[in-house]
């Protein structure tokens, strides 16, 4: 963070927008000024606005808004979207992305000199934006970079075009704590430079490490603002307080079940990848683990360490494997396609993007019930009543239910997907960093029913019928980065390169780390949570 004595002229400034969608307002007279050489959050929930504001910087709003208010903002501002890739080329090399704006910015120089200049530009602006390897990754494509190098060559892409203002769009979510602390670095070098940035972000321990100047949003408004140490120190709004408050870390489920049978179990796995120049590489490898019934494991690691590989396998999701997968005792076809119906209803996914796993032209509620009629051979009358059931159970009313995918936040999405995969009475529910795209109180209320799952099973709302299996305690794998998600997990598995590098209860895992990485990940963790 910075201190500014005397606050100079704001180089982009908003007053009163106010911006519509089929007359509703989904952002309702915010003003801001952006201050050079500081960083500005807005921090709020899914629809909250934070978004749209920040894009009206951009000039960019939402197909068919209507538009009111004053937005002032330079010409170059910079923007780094939450997913970057998708504003790469993958058909260019990290070095033509980069030498296209660099020569823009030389056509002053002799035109002997002009290439030397532009790649003097190029290297300056690679290591602003740390990345200081930059020279070895120019002949790279954007998918042979990971997705913090993909952000970190957007950011360089935003330093050259001359951005005086850097919009970045909840760029921590989804990363490990270590990474997490080097996007803090970054930003904060960025803003060395007298650069100012709006960060967009749900990530409250990012935001009090980094951040110069809140805003708090809630339903397009600005319900509270001012410096980070105010609002975390006495919050003024009532929402700003159930942020905070929803930080807390979320119990775990008491201990570990004993004796417990092994529902789920893993034997001499190793996963790969194919395809480039190099063949197949080695994605994750697993020589042992079991899942207990009733049990939740918590898979934990850097970004890139296999933890999604790891889960797809289980699922049947990623096919090129080797070793077991062992449900009951049964070896599980490694291929989707060839499960049965009910292995495919015992082994259940949630993944990571819900908006992406429903068809948007379609309510939620008959795709949600399609589960139980597909993989239980319900009827449509009972399969929608236990949907909608299961849906209110989970805090989803029958009048959301009834929507369309585009019409509900990606927390009452993240529910739906849930219910559907409880729809399958599953065995093994194997959820995919669904909380990571979430605000802290979305976030606390999903891993609240996680919680809830787990001690009462798939829960009490119908009776097995007639020749149908009686349901038995649910068991959990939990794939997260985030460390205080995993406290609520009975055992931890730490996967790091691929590799299984601990295993443990979670509380010996995570209050007395044996490996390297994992005792890294819980310092970084505890640092970034004391700054905030």
């Amino acid at each position: 963070m910075n201190d500014v004595a005397n606050h100079p002229d704001p180089v982009a400034e908003i007053a009163g927008l106010r911006v519509e969608i089929d007359g509703r307002a989904v952002v309702d007279g915010v003003d801001l000024r952006v201050l050079p050489g500081r960083v500005t959050a807005l921090v709020g929930a899914s629809g909250s606005g934070k978004t749209t504001t920040g894009l009206a910087l951009l000039g960019e709003y939402p197909p068919g808004a209507r538009v009111t208010g004053d937005v002032r903002a330079p010409a170059a501002v910079g923007h780094v979207p939450q997913h970057p890739a998708a504003v790469l080329n993958p058909a260019r090399r990290v070095s033509a992305l980069l030498y296209d704006i660099a020569r823009d910015r030389v056509r002053e120089v002799p035109r002997p000199a002009r290439r030397a200049a532009a790649r003097e530009r190029v290297l300056r602006a690679l290591a602003d934006a740390q990345l200081h390897d930059g020279e070895a990754l120019l002949n790279r494509y954007p998918h042979q970079l990971s997705g913090g190098q993909q952000q970190r060559v957007v950011l360089a892409q935003a330093l050259l075009s001359g951005a005086r203002v850097v919009v970045a769009d909840e760029p921590t979510t989804g990363q490990d704590a270590l990474t997490k602390s080097r996007i803090v670095n970054q930003l904060a070098a960025v803003a060395a430079q007298g650069i100012a940035v709006v960060l967009l972000s749900h990530d409250l321990d990012v935001v009090r490490a980094l951040a110069d100047d809140v805003l708090v949003m809630r339903a397009g408004r600005v319900v509270e603002s001012g410096p980070p140490e105010r609002l975390w120190r006495a919050p003024r709004h009532a929402w700003t307080r159930r942020l905070l408050e929803a930080r807390t870390p979320v119990a775990e489920d008491g201990p570990a079940p004993e004796g417990g049978a092994g529902v789920l179990t893993v034997r001499d796995l190793t996963a790969r990848h194919r395809g480039g120049h190099q063949g197949a590489t080695v994605a994750v490898r697993v020589p042992d683990l079991t899942l207990a019934a009733g049990e939740c494991l918590a898979v934990v690691g850097r970004s890139g360490s296999g933890k999604t590989t790891l889960a797809r396998c289980l699922a049947g999701l990623h096919r090129d494997h080797s070793g077991e997968i062992l449900l009951d005792g049964r070896a599980l076809p490694p291929s989707l396609r060839r499960r049965d119906r009910g292995q495919l209803a015992a082994v259940q996914y949630v993944f990571q993007d819900a908006r992406s796993a429903f068809d948007e032209f379609r309510p939620v509620l008959p795709q949600v019930a399609r589960t139980a009629v597909r993989l239980r051979g319900a009827d449509g009358r009972t399969a929608r009543a236990e949907a909608l059931a299961t849906l209110a159970r989970l805090g989803l009313p029958e009048d959301l239910a009834g929507r369309r995918p585009g019409q509900l936040s990606g927390g009452e999405l993240q529910r739906a997907a849930l219910a559907r995969a409880l729809l399958a009475r599953p065995r093994v529910l194997i959820c995919d960093e669904i909380t990571s795209g979430l605000d802290p109180v979305t976030r606390r209320g999903i891993l609240d029913v996680l919680v809830e799952l787990l001690r009462d099973g798939h829960g009490s709302h119908h009776r097995a019928r007639d020749g149908e299996r009686a349901r038995g305690d649910i068991s959990l794998v939990l794939i997260t980065h985030d460390l205080d998600t995993a406290r609520l997990a009975h055992r931890i598995a730490v996967l790091d390169a691929g590799e299984l590098v601990e295993h443990g209860l979670a509380d010996q895992v995570l209050d007395a780390p044996r490996h390297v990485l994992t005792l890294s990940l819980m310092m970084t963790t505890k640092r970034l949570a004391a700054q905030s």
